[in-house]
């Protein structure tokens, strides 16, 4: 089991009833809870069966959103929170969250006005299209709603010339284009470690574990199987079940039998294709489909992001993307975009994750609410202690999530909230350079404490890890920064090294598919495998039979998971994109 001395030293000295809180499931909303119940001095203790947000977290469509779509649900008040918790993630989370200029493809003037009325009035289909006047008006709204916090310009509806100036190779079929403003996150599974991070250094009295399984319950104790077969109990006053698509199976676990989730699949796809990539200029495609589903696609470190299906689905632990959702991706691009080329050569990765909606009847899988509720089983006689389950929700909204539930569980416990974290920033956004004079003498200040690495290195890292990189950088180190990784230049032994140290790493996937970014960027090779597990392996104890077991489940979960077989050849190095203007 690798943990940081000082979690070693909580763990030892753990009393089962010194857990106020135990929250099982670390994906976003789990992290977001952990983060605001320690800021509060609430003792709290969060586990997961797997790695730090290694699940459904790990699979969104790596936006942060207002959720556009919802308008025509009449779900005003999930749009108002969700654009709130956009443009307060923009200001707290500056490492991995930037604004995303979105561009929407119109092909009629007046087309689904009625449909969509139809649906705001509880109608069980969505409008097939959405002409000028409909998405002039939804627009507006959008705006209307984000505008508490507001960060980012408003939308402009721009006629089919200047539209098609803007996308080159959008299909001539267009008659005009809405552009408005999102924002996309690229690095979700960091974050959510982050969160966990600042939970634990927050408050003394609370733990984590990942990779630690439910053994036993029994009157009112729970007990937890680490990797090394250590285990440890715990008497909580209250249970999160956080647990996602896992839910129902968790509570039954607990003894408390529910069925709440109705999760849908949603799968993506990654094309290394700097063509389309630079004739994006920085901004989304939200486009409809032929079949009517709202398909997206934009630049994410340089490849571009095609997604997402929509489909009933209910196994999480077996969930990748299928040859029908490649297919219908691929074809929906080249309707979309006819001038250009796309092709399965193309592709550098997929993913998919089941969504913890909630249980309903609805026929289109796209008109499940995205919205969230926390209801409560309260104690019985064999189980003393009450379960809050966390269904459903956005990744966007988890703080606001967090905090309601927080809220509801001071209550119970009878105390009051301490700190807001409204504003607070999170993980590597803390202290964050805000303008181009900060960033230079931040960059100036951590190269200068790095003994040596040039300011343009210290500018990547920030970029990477946030102000995190300054503690990377000046940690002693037996790695040079100049030692890189083969066929992933812009990473280096040292960055390696300081993770496996520092961020609860247990297993190699930890780091090459959540800690970094290397698996989806298309990155790895074989021999950069092998260097990474050779200098985690000596940084967490390793021996070679275990680094070689690491490095073989590694290759088997990109190939089942992922659509990814690694070789010697890596995805071409992606061009620096200009920033679109913001106006």
């Amino acid at each position: 089991m690798s943990m940081t001395p000082d979690l070693q030293q909580r763990f030892s000295n753990l009393d089962e009833n010194d857990i106020d809180v135990l929250i099982i499931g670390a994906g976003i909303n789990g992290a977001g809870l952990f983060r605001d119940l320690s800021l509060q001095g609430v003792n709290c203790l969060i586990v997961d069966k797997a790695d730090f947000g290694s699940g459904t977290s790990a699979a969104p469509s790596r936006l942060i959103h207002g959720g556009l779509k919802y308008l025509e649900t009449g779900e005003f008040g999930l749009v108002a929170q969700s654009t709130l918790e956009r443009n307060l993630l923009l200001k707290n989370a500056p490492h991995c969250v930037e604004p995303l200029p979105t561009f929407i493809p119109v092909f009629s003037w007046t087309r689904g006005i009625w449909a969509a009325i139809r649906t705001l009035f509880g109608s069980k289909t969505a409008p097939r299209s959405r002409g000028a006047v409909l998405i002039k008006i939804g627009l507006r709204l959008y705006d209307f709603f984000g505008s508490r916090d507001q960060v980012m310009p408003r939308h402009r509806l721009i006629l089919k010339k200047q539209a098609r100036k803007e996308m080159p190779h959008i299909t001539p079929a267009i008659v005009a284009g809405g552009i408005y403003y999102d924002a996309k996150i690229s690095r979700p599974e960091r974050l959510v470690y982050e969160l966990v991070r600042d939970g634990l250094d927050a408050n003394a009295g609370s733990l984590a574990a990942n990779f630690a399984t439910l053994a036993a319950v029994s009157e009112g104790r729970l007990t937890f199987r680490q990797p090394d077969g250590r285990e440890f109990s715990v008497a909580p006053k209250l249970v999160v079940n956080a647990a996602g698509p896992w839910i129902d199976h968790v509570n039954t676990l607990l003894g408390a039998p529910s069925h709440l989730i109705g999760g849908t699949k949603g799968s993506h796809i990654l094309l290394d294709h700097p063509e389309l990539v630079r004739s994006l200029n920085g901004h989304m495609i939200y486009f409809e489909a032929d079949d009517g589903r709202i398909c997206l696609v934009y630049d994410y470190l340089g490849l571009a992001l095609v997604g997402s299906t929509d489909i009933p689905a209910g196994d999480p632990d077996n969930v990748s993307c299928e040859e029908p959702e490649t297919e219908y991706f691929l074809e929906s691009i080249r309707s979309l975009l006819p001038t250009l080329r796309f092709d399965r050569d193309q592709i550098v990765y997929s993913y998919s994750g089941i969504r913890p909606l909630p249980a309903s009847d609805a026929t289109v899988p796209g008109l499940i609410s995205r919205d969230h509720s926390a209801p409560v089983k309260e104690q019985e006689d064999d189980r003393p202690f009450p379960i809050i389950s966390l269904v459903g929700g956005k990744w966007t909204t988890f703080r606001g999530f967090a905090e309601e539930v927080a809220d509801a569980i001071l209550s119970r416990l009878q105390r009051r909230r301490s700190q807001s974290t409204r504003y607070l920033a999170i993980g590597g956004g803390k202290a964050f350079p805000v303008d181009a004079k900060q960033r230079h003498a931040w960059i100036s200040d951590a190269a200068a404490r790095s003994g040596g690495v040039a300011a343009e290195r210290a500018d990547e890292l920030l970029g990477r890890y946030g102000t995190t990189a300054v503690a990377l950088l000046s940690s002693p180190s037996s790695y040079s920064d100049e030692q890189r990784l083969t066929g992933a230049a812009r990473y280096s032994l040292r960055e390696i090294d300081w993770i496996a140290r520092n961020e609860l790493v247990v297993h190699l996937s930890d780091i090459v598919m959540r800690r970094t970014t290397l698996a989806i960027e298309g990155r790895l090779t074989l021999e950069g495998l092998r260097e990474i597990a050779g200098v985690a392996g000596a940084a967490l104890g390793w021996d070679g039979e275990r680094t070689a077991s690491e490095i073989q489940e590694v290759v088997s979960q990109l190939s089942r998971f992922h659509g990814q077989t690694l070789t010697g050849k890596i995805a071409a190095e992606p061009e620096k994109a200009a920033r679109p203007a913001s106006g």
